[in-house]
C-alpha cells in the first residue's frame, strides 16, 4: 500500500499481518483520486472516513492537504495501526474516532463536504448507508458521497446517485 500523490506521494505504508481490513488497491485509489482532483479542492474538504480500516484513504486526503479528517474504525488493531502512521508522519489532521459506524452516525452533529465509506463487502447493511447518510444530514450542502462496494450492488435508481466507476473489482458509486 502507498500513498499515491501529495506531500508524503510514495509513501509505503505496510499495515501487519493481523489486519482484517480489506485496503483499496492503489489501482483504484489512484484512480479515484484524479476523479476528486477536478472536483474538490482538498485543502478546504471535511472529510468522514467510514470504515476506515488501514486508513488508506485518509492518508490521502491528509497528504493532498484536508486538514480536517474524521476516521472512523472500530477494530482495535486497525485504528492503533491508524494512529501509529498518523504519528509516524506527523499527521494531525486526522481525527481517529474508535468506533462502530452505524453508532457514530447516529450521534455525529457534524456536517461533511466529503463522506467515504468502504464497508466490508459482506455488511448485510451494505446497501442501507447512503439513506442513513442522507437522512441522518451529515453531508454539507454540494457535498459528495462515495462508497466502495462489489459488483453486485448497483446504486442506479437511488436518488441521490449521479456516477458510478470501476477499476478492477473495485466499484465506487458517487451521490450528491
Amino acid at each position: 500500500m502507498r500513498i499515491v500523490s501529495g506531500k508524503y506521494k510514495g509513501r509505503r505504508i505496510d499495515p501487519p499481518s493481523n489486519i482484517t481490513a480489506r485496503p483499496t488497491t492503489d489501482f483504484a485509489k489512484e484512480a479515484l483520486f484524479n476523479v476528486l482532483t477536478n472536483r474538490v479542492d482538498f485543502e478546504e474538504l471535511t472529510v468522514l472516513d467510514l470504515f476506515a480500516g488501514t486508513g488508506s484513504i485518509s492518508l490521502e486526503f491528509a497528504s493532498r492537504g484536508s486538514t480536517s479528517i474524521t476516521a472512523v474504525e472500530m477494530s482495535k488493531t486497525q485504528a492503533n495501526f491508524i494512529r501509529k502512521i498518523s504519528n509516524d508522519l506527523q499527521i494531525d489532521s486526522i481525527n481517529l474516532v474508535q468506533a462502530d459506524v452505524f453508532r457514530f452516525i447516529k450521534s455525529c452533529t457534524a456536517k461533511f463536504n466529503l463522506i467515504f465509506a468502504d464497508p466490508p463487502y459482506q455488511l448485510p447493511t451494505l446497501q442501507t448507508l447512503p439513506d442513513l447518510l442522507f437522512e441522518k444530514g451529515l453531508l454539507k450542502e454540494q457535498g459528495l458521497f462515495i462508497l466502495e462496494h462489489p459488483s453486485k450492488i448497483n446504486f442506479d435508481s437511488h436518488s441521490r446517485f449521479v456516477e458510478h466507476r470501476n477499476y478492477g473489482n473495485v466499484h465506487f458509486s458517487f451521490f450528491e
